[in-house]
């Protein structure tokens, strides 16, 4: 086959269609045969913009950011200025921390197409990252104007809103979350409406600990709420929050299989619970401890850890990384290295909370403080309360670990990404969620040298603790 004819055809097909055979295959997440399709396409034409767009694309959600940024700019310099592309291009240079880059590259997509709110949705993200709050919210706006119908967009400006401190719009555009495509429902095959807060005193009400660990632990404090207004409270959760909530809330049933749960003439999900509640700043349900640890078992872990810990060591919890899958991760986990400047403290027992893969680094540490590592002997969030009791302070990323030290009324540090969560609002030091928890930012984006250095001195303040 000819160069000229190679560039036409492939396979014995139109290149345009090949290519468009690989579109399909990854939208359908079939994204090796789409990658092999692609391959060989730009084997045969390696100046094809849409191959490389493509290329670009399935490069992204195979986690290769850099990969399919440089395929996009590829596409940009070999093809026509298309605002498809410097949209998708947008959200490459997000995931890559380009955060100026991303910005010119969305701007240059609503430039030459004014109408696409896509790229008016991934300039609302890339603004949310810079902590350009009014810039993320105006650009949510925008798009949401140019359709009303755009789940994504609408919970962006949630999270922006309630980052804000502007709870009342903050709830209601929460709502949209169990719109965004590929998010399941909190409910499947639900039997019943969702609760409007009403007041059921005859009623059953089904609530549903949905999202992650930290929103469960975080919102189950609206329980009793819910129970103050319904004749039966049902509360269906994940097994490994089951032992720790069952006590923590006698008058309501606490279940971990659907098939457990009675019947119900009214459903929820906890995290719909604070709109219903009518929740503000000033009107958080705060209580310096809400839930609470075995206390044989806390007895257990306080006298290991006399055996395990020098005397007058200040017992100091530590966790580095949350889950690989939350959509935020790369910005909200650190590394065990990245804690280094803790281990320099004198006096200072560090406690491996973490689970998951971050236990690997646990092999490289050669810090000054001990460090034991408990989180393998952590199987539930009962067992994981128990031994937070028996430390002095828990320092920790965003993950769920912190939000339950705080709900124990535990002393907790957390370490929070340059862009945090909504629900640790900006500039500030405390929550209003939790009052024994004290927050530390980072200065700039994907920056923890700063954040840490500042936990440490602060933990270098304090006093000495007592000889156990």
């Amino acid at each position: 086959m000819s160069n000229s004819a190679a560039s036409e055809t492939l396979i014995g097909l139109p290149m345009g269609q090949v290519w468009r055979i690989a579109d399909e295959y990854q939208q359908a997440g079939r994204l090796d045969e789409a990658e092999e399709l692609l391959r060989r396409v730009l084997d045969a034409a390696p100046r094809q913009p849409d191959a490389l767009h493509l290329a670009g694309l399935v490069d992204f959600r195979k986690g290769r950011f850099a990969a399919a940024a440089a395929k996009v700019e590829l596409a940009i310099q070999h093809g026509v200025d298309t605002p498809l592309y410097w949209r998708n291009l947008c959200t490459m240079y997000e995931r890559l921390g380009r955060y100026d880059d991303a910005v010119n590259a969305g701007e240059r997509a609503v430039a030459l197409d004014p109408a696409d709110a896509g790229a008016y949705h991934n300039l609302t993200v890339v603004h949310y990252r810079r902590l350009d709050i009014d810039g993320s919210i105006a650009c949510a706006r925008q798009a949401i104007a140019l359709d009303p119908t755009l789940p994504g967009s609408h919970f962006a400006l949630a999270e922006a809103l309630l980052l804000r401190g502007e709870l009342a719009e903050g709830w209601e555009e929460y709502e949209w979350r169990f719109r965004i495509p590929g998010t399941p429902p909190p409910l499947p095959n639900a039997t019943a409406p969702q609760w409007d807060g009403a007041a059921m005193p005859d009623g059953a009400l089904l609530l549903v600990a949905d999202q992650g660990y930290g929103d469960a632990l975080q919102f189950c404090r609206y329980v009793p709420w819910a129970v103050a207004r319904c004749g039966q409270v049902t509360l269906a959760c994940s097994p490994e929050l089951e032992s720790l909530l069952r006590p923590a809330f006698p008058r309501a049933t606490i279940v971990s299989r659907w098939e457990s749960a009675p019947p119900y003439q009214a459903w929820c999900p906890l995290s719909g619970l604070p709109r219903l509640h009518g929740t503000r700043l000033d009107s958080i349900p705060a209580a310096p401890a809400y839930l609470r640890a075995d206390p044989a078992a806390a007895t257990m872990w306080r006298t290991r850890l006399d055996a395990l810990v020098p005397r007058g060591f200040r017992r100091v919890g530590v966790a580095w990384a949350g889950r690989p899958t939350h959509n935020n991760d790369s910005n909200r986990s650190a590394s065990l290295a990245t804690l280094a400047p803790l281990a320099t403290v004198p006096g200072i027992a560090l406690i491996s909370l973490q689970k998951g893969p971050g236990q690997d680094q646990i092999g490289a540490y050669y810090g000054r403080a001990p460090l034991l590592n408990l989180g393998p002997e952590l199987n539930t969030f009962a067992e994981t309360a128990a031994l937070l009791e028996a430390l002095d302070l828990v320092i920790v990323v965003d993950t769920a670990v912190g939000h339950l030290a705080a709900a124990l009324g535990r002393p907790v540090w957390l370490l929070l990404p340059y862009a945090p969560d909504w629900r640790w609002l900006l500039g500030r030091t405390d929550s209003p969620w939790y009052p024994s928890m004290r927050l530390f930012r980072q200065h700039a984006p994907q920056e923890w040298t700063g954040v840490v250095a500042d936990a440490a001195a602060a933990l270098r303040q304090m006093p000495a603790v007592a000889q156990r």
